[in-house]
């Protein structure tokens, strides 16, 4: 041993102090309420999360100085780095509610803008981790120059990079903020998330609820539509995460992800039980969509709010695929506003990323009435089909039994619209509307009404009569079409989705 060695021990120890004092986050008595009801704490869910020993923390030592009104603050209650998830390099943030309620600090401005830009230097996926308060009051106190802004680092990130965010507890403010800022939010149950909580909303409203009530996920799911998916506790949101992030590339640039030695072509037989040939016969198409990917493959996207229309990440034959299905187990599947914006921001996500599109069509068109114009489902449905109509990767329509009105050009029945096929089963109706009903609303004879009637059974015929159909196919052979279709995309999709102009 040098003598230089011993001139580093006093440094390497306070070193060691120092870090040990960042990691202890809020305390033994604060992590053991935060760890109560089969809750993890922040640096617990991070490691839950990426892939074993694979975590490499950023930013540490912020908040080791007391600035002002500011005393110092473990990690500046926000858990921060990179890792992998599956093998691919991730970065993630964590707000840590056991130091001052999670709440943001000037340093942790610094730190959520310094992953976001990591995200986008470095072109891999954003997870954020959120549970705090928002901004912390004593920021008001610090003289410092403009902090960074990480919400327009988080638009910056659009489109580019997968991002994902998990409300793991109570999250106000700007915490709040940032889901809806990325690509999707799965939410535990029991938390909550508002722009101000009870007692904020009590002294400017005058209005008294509880925090479940204002935000909870509930309302999130079914009402406002904030929240994608619901998790039943902090282990379940982690491995949706995981989950969904397995089916998107690392960037926008690189290939679809693939998963090998999976089921290929099979004929369906079941689905002549599934679908009724009676375009006036309810039916659920979750059981459709089970049948149609590959075993086990599916998951899908904000299934409590628009549900008359399923949104759903899966796999074909190994390749990663999103479905946009009408769902006429509720409301016949027809498309009200809820579901034509719900559409809209899952076509604008999987599309940026080259995610091949399979629409299954069975709807009677957009929602009418009072009540639908006031909702503003014209601007939905205008949303909705510009989102489809943007689709980088491959789009793949097939008409179950009938699609009407704007309705079917809402889910890319477009003839020569960039489709790379479009096809329908035998006795798929078409038309601006069902025969019966236009008939009922213009009046017309009972021979005219006929003539109608004859030409909507015969849509899919006329339709593949001028090429508006590739084919009318057996819906046994559903799966196998589909994949032959994927087959003849390969190319593209291997080069980062991009269409070839």
């Amino acid at each position: 041993m040098s003598d230089h060695d011993n001139d580093w021990g006093p440094l390497l120890e306070d070193l060691e102090v120092r870090r040990r004092a960042a990691a202890a986050m809020g305390g033994p008595e604060r992590l053991a309420r935060q760890r109560e009801g089969n809750r993890l704490d922040a640096r617990a869910r991070i490691e839950y999360l990426l892939d074993t020993g694979s975590f490499r923390e950023i930013g540490l030592h912020a908040g080791s100085v007391g600035h002002g009104m500011s005393p110092s603050t473990p990690a500046d209650a926000f858990i921060a780095g990179h890792g992998h998830i599956d093998g691919r390099p991730v970065v993630v943030g964590a707000e840590d509610f056991t130091v001052m309620g999670g709440s943001i600090g000037v340093a942790t401005k610094a730190k959520r803008h310094r992953l976001a830009q990591l995200a986008a230097q470095e072109q891999v996926p954003l997870v954020m981790l959120l549970e705090g308060a928002g901004e912390r009051a004593q920021n008001a106190f610090e003289r410092l120059p403009h902090a960074p802004n990480d919400f327009q680092a988080l638009i910056g990130l659009r489109g580019h990079v997968p991002m994902v965010s998990v409300v793991m507890g109570v999250s106000g403010g700007q915490s709040a903020l940032t889901a809806p800022l990325t690509d999707v939010t799965f939410m535990v149950r029991g938390a909550a998330m508002f722009t101000a909580g009870p007692p904020v909303v009590a002294a400017v409203t005058g209005e008294e609820v509880s925090r479940d009530e204002l935000g909870g996920a509930t309302l999130h799911t079914t009402r406002s539509g904030v929240v994608h998916n619901v998790a039943v506790d902090d282990r379940h949101a982690l491995d949706l995460v995981r989950t969904y992030l397995s089916y998107f590339p690392t960037n926008a640039a690189r290939s679809i992800p693939t998963v090998e030695g999976v089921p290929g072509e099979r004929v369906l037989a079941e689905i002549l039980g599934l679908i009724p040939a009676d375009p006036r016969q309810s039916y659920d198409i979750g059981p459709v969509l089970e049948l149609l990917l590959d075993p086990e493959s599916m998951l899908e996207i904000q299934p409590g709010f628009g549900r008359s229309l399923v949104t759903a990440l899966g796999r074909l034959g190994g390749a990663s695929v999103a479905v946009v299905a009408n769902n006429p187990a509720v409301h016949s599947g027809v498309i009200g506003r809820d579901a034509a914006e719900k559409a809209a921001r899952f076509l604008r996500v999987v599309g940026a990323f080259g995610l091949a599109v399979v629409f299954l069509a069975d709807t009677p068109g957009l929602a009418v009435g009072t009540e639908a114009e006031a909702s503003g489902i014209l601007r939905a449905a205008a949303q909705m089909f510009e989102a489809q109509a943007r689709i980088r990767g491959p789009k793949l329509h097939v008409t179950l039994r009938k699609a009407y009105g704007f309705g079917a050009a809402l889910m890319a029945m477009n003839p020569f619209d960039a489709q790379t096929t479009t096809l329908a089963l035998p006795g798929a109706r078409l038309g601006a509307m069902p025969a019966e009903t236009g008939s009922d609303a213009a009046g017309v004879e009972p021979d005219v009404r006929a003539l109608l009637e004859h030409a909507d059974l015969g849509g899919a015929y006329a339709s593949a009569d001028r090429v508006s159909y590739d084919d009318v196919i057996d819906p046994r052979q559903l799966r196998n079409e589909l994949l032959r279709a994927l087959a003849l995309t390969r190319a593209r999709r291997s080069d980062g989705g991009a269409a070839t102009p």
